[in-house]
This record gives C-alpha cells, structure tokens and sequence, in this order.
C-alpha cells in the first residue's frame, strides 16, 4: 500500500497542455483560493426584493454628516439614491410642458394615446402627469395623474402609454385644460446591437462600396459615473449631461443639470470624479468654456471646494488640460497619490501640484488599450484593468499582468457588447474581478479573478453587471441584469437555492507514469466548517483516469464525502489520475486540504 498526497499549485492555469500542468489546477466555477488551498466562494442575497427599472451599471456609496448611508444607482433608464432599503428616483427631467397635453381613450382598452406636440420622448422613457381630469369613465384623474412609461411613438406629437383600467364607452373627454407633463431624460440603450450592409453607419464611413456596420440606438451603451461631493452627487451620462443631487433638498429631489448651478460647467462629458486630497471637481472629456462641442481629450476642473465655478481666474484653481496621445479618454482612475488616465493608446499620471497650474500631466506608457469605461479598479496606489487582449497594471510604471487563464478568457468574449465589462475590487479576499459577456451572451455572464495577494488567478460564471466593494455597506453589492441588487459574501447559497461549485486538477502520473497503477482508497482532507446547513455538509469526489495524454480520461469513479467521512473505497485504475470536487447542496460551504490516494501497481499494460 503507498499513500499519495493529492498536493496542487494554487490558482488555474489554461495556458499549458493539462499534462504539461500536472501539479496544477486547470478549470473550476465558484471556487477561491485562501492560503493556496482552494474553496466554495461566499453565497449573495437580495439587497432588497425590489426590482429597479432598468440595469444597474452604477454604485457609489457615502455617509452624510447626520450618518445617513446613501448610494448612488445608475441603471439604463433612471438614477436612484438608496437608503435604508427604499429607492428615491431623482433622475433628472428633460423637460416639462404646460396646458398642451390631451388625452384619447378607446373602449375595451387600456392604452390610452397622449398628444403634446413635440414631445421629443422614445419608447421607454418616463412622463409623470399632474393637473389631469376624468376623461368621464373609469380612466379618471387619480389613473392618469402618476408616472407612466411610454409603450410606443407613432408621431412626433403623440405617444401610448398602458393605464391600469379598461377605458369603457363613456371616456370621451381629453382630460386636458391644465396638464402638466414633466419629462425624465431620455433612456439609454441597454446592449449594443449591430447592423451591415448599404446605408448603414454615417456617409463617408468605411470604403466605398463596402458594407458598413452601425449600432442601434445611437453607439454606446448607458454607463454612469458618479462621486460625492460632500453630502451631495455629482453624476453623468458617459458623452451626456452633468448632473447635481443636493442632499439638503431632501431625498425625493430630482437631480439638475450642474450648468444651471454654474453657468461655466461642462454641459457634456466622458466622466466625472471628485479628487479626494484636493476637493476639486473633474470633468474628463468634456466640451471646453464658451462651447457645447464636446472634447474628449479634454480634462477640466472646478475651483477648490467650489462644484459651480469652473472659471479659471488669478483667483481660484479652477483650469483644464489636454490629453496629447490617444483619440479619447475611456477611464480615469483615482489612486491614493495621483489620478490615472486611460486614452484608447497611453496612460497618464494626473496629480495635484498647487498654484499656479493646479494639476500637472505627464504620459507613463503608450500602445496600451483598455476594454472600456469601467474595465479599471484601484487597488491602493496600483491600477489593474482589462486590455483588448491581455491585463494590465501600473504600479509606478505600467506592464503586462502574466495571466495563466488569459486565452480561455478572450477567446471566448463577445467583443461588441465589451463596454459592459466591470472590473469589481473584493478586498477582504484580495480579490481584482472582471465580469464580462462571453462569446454566446450579450450580458455579463462570466468573471475572471486576479488573487493580488497570492499571485494567482481563477474563473467562473456569474452575471453581475456592476460592484461595490464592502466599506460603508457590510456585504459587498452588486447588480444583475435581472434588475435586482445583492449583497455578497453571505451564506452559502444563491439567494436561498443551491449552486454548483467545483474544481478539476490537471492529471498527475502516479509513480514516473510508465506503469497503470490502481487505486482502491481515497482518504479525504475537506472542511464544511462555513456551511450554513448542518444535514447536507457533503461534497462529491471524482477520479479520473486516462492512459496516455491528449487521449482524455476513459473511466472516473465519484463518491461523496461528508465531515466525518475518514475513507472512502473507490476503485480507479489508469496511467494518469486527474481529482474534481464538487457541491452542489443547499447550504454548503467547503475548503479543500490535502487529500491522499491508497495507490498499487498494476501492471504496464
């Protein structure tokens, strides 16, 4: 009898053949790696069991002087601010009309035809109503007067929307007279959908002759940027609006426009952030004083400690820079020292020098590129993202991140829905995350994890589509394109049902590999300690076996395990064996030690 020690190098690599990597790990879902062992990441429930309308692609949390804990929430049609579990919807109005509006009903039917002559609404966009009366049947005042979406368009004067009553023979009226129509700003796409052929994209695209391709809806999806000033919001519309939410105006205020508190203020940018050490308001790629054109190499910035004087005086520190090398700014990074700028070709370090110039720019590398506008996190003074093939950090220079998984993850990557990437920080567990759409979604369906601590990576399926790291919140929070939010690292379990977590080894030669060999026990080493069930505390053991490698494995042979389990008798005969554990009960949690095999000769053939 030889007891084998099942030992693996911690983290996964696909880069090598699974022979090539014997020793190693080479595929998992849901597992982590904690002091190089790995196990079954923490469980995630629902923040609250409200929906919001449309994707979260935002989260920024703060706390108010009274201690009030907000967060910001961006999604592709509204913008909120959370407390205390209830949703204020503060998202800003486009316009609003007076006396114009009228109403049509038809009998036998809910959808009622709105007219306001130049509404300039899409489908999807939100109109709150007040002032309207009965329109003489069931379709009365208090129906019409509350917020409705628009159903559909047929003219530029007109639109439906879906009441929550069947009109009957006696809603004749208009309802109108002294109607007010208070207009949300129009909603942003939710997934980039592509289009070829003739008369697609603008003229004088591509070559001519060729097929052009154009998106729906106007290019990029809706992605917010936002940051407190203070107690209160500063926030934009990636290439849209700046907007202002003042706490003091109470929770319902609807948020403005940052121009109409100072006329200076960029109308349109890229992003917005507050800088921590200096208090200064900054506007990347936005569009210059005294023009609504938009620059998006362009960085400006408000006075100190002044959110509405962007003026630049002998005075105050307000001013503007430009980025020289690249065709747009896509991300700017805070870090504790510096600010870090991404164009689509270089990277720039932005800091804080005082007067007279206020920031200083310098370029740190070029021919780097960036996935899109949330593919970079901040982890201390160091800056990690996701490239349009590789990773990348910078740390006081930029470089190539070596990733051991990097071809499973761009190799199966829907490029055109790449702007939904979010690289999530995880620092009770030293954790950089990317979640990403692969090759067969349109939405954030897969992660890929960076463990900065041990120098490790792994993988898995998880669709979230923006991340707050754990800090004012006790749990970190995330969203889903199922319209909810959910705290993380709770529990076992996805939000009360079970998930399958698992880990598969490369195939490791028992003895030199020259001799089949058969194994007749496995002594397991695994811990349920964190389950949050104490009836199903099991997970499931798997050998396999191949002959020679590249051929695959020919036999396995499972068995479960449970906490007390001391051996388990299996029978398993190969060349090569290859280990997979796996759980997929309610409430089990479960880390992996070192486990040994009862191994024997068994002949060369």
């Amino acid at each position: 009898m030889t007891l084998t020690k099942l030992q693996f190098e911690p983290g996964i690599n696909t880069e090598t053949t699974a022979y090539s990597n014997e020793g190693g790990w080479n595929d998992c879902d849901k597992v982590r790696f904690r002091f190089g062992y790995p196990e079954k990441i923490g469980g995630w429930e629902k923040y609250v069991n409200s929906t919001l309308e449309g994707t979260p692609r935002s989260l920024h949390a703060w706390r108010t002087l009274n201690n009030s804990e907000l967060m910001g929430i961006g999604t592709n049609k509204k913008f909120y601010v959370e407390e205390g579990g209830a949703y204020y919807d503060v998202t800003p109005l486009r316009t609003t009309t007076t006396n114009a509006t009228t109403f049509a009903a038809s009998n036998g039917s809910s959808t009622v035809t709105v007219t306001d002559n130049g509404h300039g609404a899409i489908v999807g966009d939100f109109v709150t109503f007040t002032g309207a009366a009965t329109l003489g049947g069931t379709v009365t005042a208090t129906v019409l007067n509350k917020e409705y979406e628009i159903q559909t368009v047929p003219t530029s004067n007109t639109y439906t929307i879906t009441v929550a009553v069947t009109a009957n023979s006696s809603d004749s009226g208009n309802g109108g007279g002294s109607v007010t129509s208070a207009y949300q700003i129009n909603i942003g796409i939710d997934s980039v959908v592509q289009g070829n052929g003739w008369g697609a994209g603008t003229w004088g695209r591509g070559t001519w002759g060729s097929a052009a391709t154009t998106v729906a809806g106007g290019g990029s999806i809706r992605i917010w940027k936002q940051d407190n000033f203070g107690e209160d919001l500063v926030f934009n519309i990636r290439d849209g609006s700046v907007y202002y939410w003042d706490f003091s105006s109470g929770l319902s205020a609807r948020a403005v426009t940052l121009s109409s508190l100072g006329s200076s203020a960029p109308t349109v940018a890229r992003q917005v952030l507050v800088s921590d050490r200096d208090r200064h308001v900054i506007a990347f790629g936005c569009n210059a004083e005294g023009s609504s054109t938009q620059d998006k190499l362009l960085v400006r910035f408000s006075d100190q400690e002044n959110a509405t004087t962007w003026t630049a005086t002998a005075e105050n520190t307000a001013g503007d820079l430009v980025v020289g090398n690249g065709s747009e700014i896509v991300q700017a990074v805070e870090t504790r020292r510096e600010i870090v700028i991404i164009t689509d070709a270089s990277v720039h370090s932005m800091q804080f020098i005082g007067a007279p110039f206020t920031f200083g720019l310098n370029q740190i590398s070029a021919n780097t590129t960036i996935m899109g506008p949330n593919a970079a996190v901040a982890v201390g003074d160091a800056v990690f993202w996701m490239g349009r093939d590789r990773f990348y950090l910078y740390d006081g220079q930029v470089k190539a991140l070596p990733c051991t998984v990097r071809d499973t993850v761009f190799k199966d990557f829907n490029n055109s829905q790449g702007e939904k990437v979010f690289a999530a920080i995880n620092t009770s567990f030293g954790e950089v995350t990317w979640f990403y759409p692969s090759s067969n979604s349109s939405n954030n369906n897969k992660y890929v994890t960076f463990n900065y601590e041990q120098n490790i990576w792994y993988f898995g399926s998880l669709g979230r589509s923006c991340w707050l790291d754990r800090g004012l919140k006790e749990f970190p929070v995330a969203g889903s394109s199922n319209l909810y939010l959910y705290n993380h690292e709770i529990g076992a379990d996805d939000d009360g049902s079970a998930f399958t977590a698992y880990i598969e080894s490369s195939p490791v030669d028992i003895g030199e590999g020259d001799k089949f060999l058969f194994a007749r026990r496995l002594i397991p080493d695994i811990s349920f300690a964190n389950s949050t069930s104490q009836a199903l505390q099991q997970a499931t053991f798997t050998i396999k076996t191949e002959r020679f490698p590249g051929t695959g494995y020919t036999t396995s042979t499972a068995t479960t395990v449970g906490q007390s389990a001391t051996q388990n008798n299996i029978r398993a005969r190969g060349r090569s064996f290859g280990l997979r554990v796996e759980s997929d009960g309610l409430g089990v949690a479960w880390r992996l030690g070192s486990p040994r095999l009862d191994v024997r000769p068994d002949g060369a053939r």
